[in-house]
């Protein structure tokens, strides 16, 4: 009897905490929307902070398409890229998010890919480059694996005959490790 209520409870909470923390983040970031709203701008009303935030960011994606702003828009990022840890997270981040909602989309070819010799082992992933041969592996494509859960990266013992090294600066390598394939040369 303990055991069948420990499991309805264990299934409560699997079923009703992704559903709280949900409506928690959302809930919170709203509120906050809202709490700096009626600080800053005196708009007391509940939610309208978040259209504001909606408004001010439309605005500013006119800003950034109009042409006559694009010159303003194109010398800060230009600043930006002048510091190297901002120029690396700025850049990583611009390609990641155009990637999924920008002009130049890249996770839009979805692969399956064998990950041994029999076929037996596959990963679902995303092509995001067509060459790799600046990464001294010609014939070969870069593949993004996205991960549930998870965010970081994973440590793999090799053999060390099965790795080469690239001639090529850690940071230009970071960057392309960080945005998914799609930053780099």
């Amino acid at each position: 009897m303990v055991k069948r209520l420990v499991s309805y409870f264990l299934r409560g909470v699997v079923f009703l905490a992704p559903i709280g923390l949900t409506a928690w983040m959302l809930f919170g970031a709203v509120h906050s929307v809202d709490k700096w709203a009626g600080s800053v701008l005196g708009l007391p009303f509940p939610g309208v902070g978040l259209i504001v935030t909606i408004g001010f960011v439309t605005f500013v994606g006119f800003l950034a398409s109009n042409f006559l702003t694009k010159r303003l828009v194109g010398t800060f990022e230009r600043l930006i890229e002048r510091l190297p840890v901002v120029k690396l997270l700025h850049g990583s981040l611009k390609d990641v998010f155009n990637a999924f909602v920008g002009d130049k989309r890249r996770f839009d070819r979805p692969v399956v890919v064998s990950l041994n010799s029999e076929g037996s082992v596959k990963a679902l992933g995303f092509v995001t480059r067509n060459s790799v041969d600046q990464y001294l592996q010609p014939n070969h494509v870069a593949v993004y694996f996205p991960q549930a859960y998870n965010f970081a990266g994973q440590v793999v013992f090799v053999p060390q005959t099965a790795v080469q090294e690239l001639p090529m600066s850690a940071s230009d390598v970071m960057t392309f490790i960080v945005s998914g394939g799609i930053s780099g040369k």
